[in-house]
């Protein structure tokens, strides 16, 4: 097969990543809700609240103030609108073309190679479970490769939330790695690495194999000759799901940890990923590892139909070529 399999995926991974980059962005900016309350809380002094007390002229009522709501995803899409203007909702967009070139390419290229010559071994036939093996070989290795691209992404996703003074103001994605080589060292472009790692073999894993397992599902009940556009949007939606079920919790940990600032000579917020789960946990509540899980599903869907979809037309023009 050589690098076709890399050539197709490449591209395929390159559209989807582009058409849904907004999703991804408002994603990113959910799941850092509450991370800077959350650190004021903990450094305040705990007080017990106080309804009302006994005065000389009578009793009188303290309100107490009403807890924050939380924007969702359309409100927080539109406050970048009208904080940043529609560029706002592209920011980034550098840092992802090439996540998805480094990431998305060896994944996609690695998972085919192993299905491949899994399947020659197993008799033309591979199950559920060499799928997911396959899966997640090739996401840990994808996303070791695309780290230094993923930690641009997040933090430049992520700049627009920050207070002027505060912004890193990263000019495009080389500007972003160059300025962490020198600010931080190199060793700064795998920060979180080892939570892409894991959610890159998740993701692979549940994504790519679910996709597998129920197109071939589909095909075995409706015959050959359904292998077309329905097939390819129900199978691809179904691992988009999966996907985002089973990778949002390490998601929320890697974009936290990705997107701390570490002051000169200060401890950093998160001592690594279990720290900032529960210090996440403890702060927020269980459900806060499912922050932007709306937009999470509402990304992953349209990301995996636009990935799998444009790869089974890739797949047609590449057909007759090799390389």
């Amino acid at each position: 097969m050589g690098v076709k399999g890399f050539v197709e995926g490449g591209i395929a991974s390159i559209v989807a990543g582009c058409s849904t980059h907004p999703l991804d962005l408002i994603k990113v900016r959910m799941q850092l809700q509450g991370e800077a309350s959350a650190a004021a809380a903990a450094a305040a002094p705990a007080l017990r609240p106080a309804l009302a007390f006994q005065a000389a002229a009578g009793t009188q009522t303290v309100s107490l103030p009403a807890a924050a709501v939380k924007p969702g995803p359309i409100s927080v899409g539109a406050q970048i609108l009208r904080a940043e203007g529609a560029a706002g909702l592209f920011s980034g967009i550098s840092a992802t073309v090439l996540r998805q070139t480094l990431y998305s390419t060896t994944r996609m290229g690695l998972y085919d190679i192993l299905k491949k010559r899994w399947t020659q071994e197993n008799g033309g036939v591979l199950p559920l479970h060499r799928k997911i093996a396959a899966g997640l070989i090739a996401g840990g290795v994808g996303a070791a490769v695309g780290n230094p691209a993923d930690l641009a992404m997040v933090r430049m996703q992520a700049d627009g939330r920050l207070p002027l003074a505060d912004r890193r103001n990263y000019r495009s994605v080389g500007d972003a790695i160059a300025r962490m080589t020198r600010d931080e060292g190199v060793r700064s472009l795998w920060r979180g690495s080892s939570l892409t790692v894991n959610r890159a073999m998740i993701v692979t894993a549940s994504q790519l194999a679910t996709y597998d397992q129920a197109k071939e599902a589909i095909l075995a009940r409706r015959g050959p000759g359904a292998d077309g556009l329905g097939t390819h949007v129900a199978a691809s939606f179904a691992a988009g799901i999966v996907a985002a079920a089973a990778s949002n919790p390490v998601d929320v940990v890697k974009t936290r940890v990705m997107n701390m600032k570490v002051a000169p000579g200060a401890p950093p917020p998160y001592a690594g990923a279990i720290d900032c789960a529960l210090k996440t946990v403890r702060s927020e509540g269980v459900m806060a590892l499912y922050k932007g899980f709306i937009p999470t599903v509402s990304r992953q869907g349209p990301f995996t139909v636009v990935l799998f979809v444009t790869l089974e037309q890739v797949r047609k023009v590449f057909k007759d070529v090799e390389f």
